[in-house]
């Protein structure tokens, strides 16, 4: 297949970005592993691209008996930039310890935020991160309630405080709808931001763009000119030292319920009238809705879950899961999981969404691949070209974040020499920069009160709809557990799923 690089005439670009207002950022948890790899650095970098307000601070709040100064080391140690710069920003971090069900604990942040929004003149815009584990979720916000932080008075409601919760959200459908109610005694929808990193992905968010501000892909985005779409959520990595969450969790809960349906919901769902949050959200609630239930009987032909034994990626030998540090030898927990949805649309009907995610995998590749309709009559047949091979879009979100389209063109030679050519672009060689953090992009639309990339609480009740019969076959053990290499780009049960043969999975 030959490749062919972009040619692109400059066109100054239309950008819109927001700045941060004064904003305290109320961290829960900040000692712990995602508050130094993702949360600080991606604070740090909004400073850094100067869309963070100077009158900011960051109050870290966790167990750990330390002080301001230990943890600004820690601060230091998370951040990367000159020393100026990141001195500067370790200035505005302070820390204050306790204990998460202890009521006092919270009248004494309710004391340190008063001191520092009138050290930084800032007025109820407050953030609250809980990157705690989510059976905090429902103490943490009864705490911030009683102490008076969880609303302003008669502030206006876009200087409100927000609380940022990260996934699991629930483990089920009862859990999930638990979970919305214990923060939903305290906060509004509006106050609350559920944080999926992949909608923070360029990538992701170049799905809505590419396809409601191009007019030659709109058009054909429906069942009459797609045959069938395949997401593909890949890792190479296994659990990472993360057996105790993991082996609860799996592939469903990890990865299926939550990234995998977002982006199927973006893929599929209707343009909204305008760009607007809750106008989008409409729209993917809608589409979550319309695909078509999950019936026990059907799940062991449409679906597959799989655990990865030992194997080989990289040249490295690397063991099976259970094999793991701190899996049971006994786990029957799924690590790969692959099925094939229906929506039952206008848009979409008979159309196939073929869906799959694992660990241990050959590759770590996160992709949309559209594969369209071959042309309807080969007028070539009689030169033995009988059917030639249809367009194929694929919407790299990782790594190597781009866009290809494949296409059929004549090649230098006989008259009928055809073959296949992909255009093709990455982000990095385009623009010349690399994809902003997710995390960044994320906390500043939460300071901004930006909720478009942010799942609503009907959504998730949907997803969760959704899945439910397969948590439920699961937990039965009706559901059969295979297993494959470590390494591997496919086997064979994943592939049965395709009633038509001739797809089969994109490659890694």
């Amino acid at each position: 297949m030959k490749k062919i690089s972009p040619k692109v005439e400059y066109i100054p670009p239309f950008c819109i970005e927001n700045s941060a207002p004064a904003t305290g950022v109320v961290i829960f948890g900040a000692s712990g592993d995602l508050t130094k790899r993702k949360i600080l650095p991606a604070i740090y970098q909004l400073q850094k691209q100067g869309l963070l307000n100077e009158n900011f601070y960051i109050l870290g709040c966790a167990r750990t008996d330390i002080g301001d100064d230990s943890f600004r080391k820690i601060v230091s140690q998370a951040i990367d930039g000159n020393k100026k710069q990141a001195k500067d920003f370790c200035n505005h971090c302070f820390y204050i310890s306790g204990q998460y069900d202890r009521p006092e604990f919270y009248q004494d942040i309710a004391k340190r935020i008063l001191q520092l929004d009138s050290q930084y003149n800032i007025k109820c815009a407050h953030v609250f991160y809980l990157s705690v584990p989510p059976i905090l979720f429902g103490t943490i916000s009864d705490n911030l309630d009683n102490a008076g932080l969880a609303h302003c008075g008669s502030s206006p409601e876009e200087t409100y405080p927000r609380i940022v919760i990260e996934k699991p959200f629930g483990r089920d459908i009862e859990s999930a709808a638990k979970l919305d109610d214990a923060l939903h005694r305290h906060f509004r929808e509006k106050q609350i931001y559920r944080i999926d990193h992949y909608l923070g992905k360029e990538t992701v968010q170049n799905i809505l763009m590419f396809r409601f501000a191009n007019a030659i892909f709109e058009p054909i985005w429906n069942r009459n000119y797609i045959d069938n779409v395949q997401i593909t959520i890949a890792e190479s990595l296994g659990i990472e030292h993360r057996a105790g969450y993991y082996d609860s969790a799996g592939a469903l809960r990890d990865m299926f319920q939550n990234h995998i349906i977002q982006i199927l919901s973006l893929v599929a769902m209707e343009p909204p009238a305008i760009f607007e949050a809750n106008q989008i959200r409409d729209e993917k609630v809608k589409l979550i809705e319309s695909i078509r239930p999950i019936l026990p009987e059907s799940i062991e032909k449409d679906f597959v879950r799989a655990q990865y034994s030992a194997g080989t990626i990289d040249d490295q030998n690397v063991p099976a899961y259970i094999d793991e540090e701190d899996v049971p030898n006994d786990s029957q927990t799924e690590t790969f999981l692959a099925g094939k949805l229906m929506i039952d649309n206008w848009r979409w009907k008979d159309v196939p969404f073929y869906l799959r995610t694992g660990k241990r995998l050959a590759k770590r590749v996160s992709t949309v691949v559209i594969t369209f309709k071959k042309v309807p009559h080969s007028m070539f047949a009689s030169s033995g070209i009988d059917s030639p091979q249809p367009n194929v879009l694929t919407i790299r979100i990782q790594p190597q974040e781009g866009i290809s389209l494949s296409f059929q063109a004549k090649r230098p030679g006989s008259k009928t020499c055809m073959g296949t050519i992909q255009m093709d672009f990455d982000y990095s060689t385009l623009f010349g920069v690399t994809p902003p953090e997710a995390y960044s992009r994320l906390l500043l639309d939460v300071m901004t009160g930006d909720q478009t990339l942010f799942a609503r609480s009907d959504e998730l009740a949907q997803a969760w709809k959704l899945v439910d019969p397969l948590l439920d076959t699961f937990r039965k053990g009706t559901c059969p557990l295979y297993h494959y290499h470590a390494g591997s780009q496919s086997f064979a049960q994943a592939d049965q799923i395709f009633t038509d043969k001739s797809i089969g999975w994109c490659p890694l």
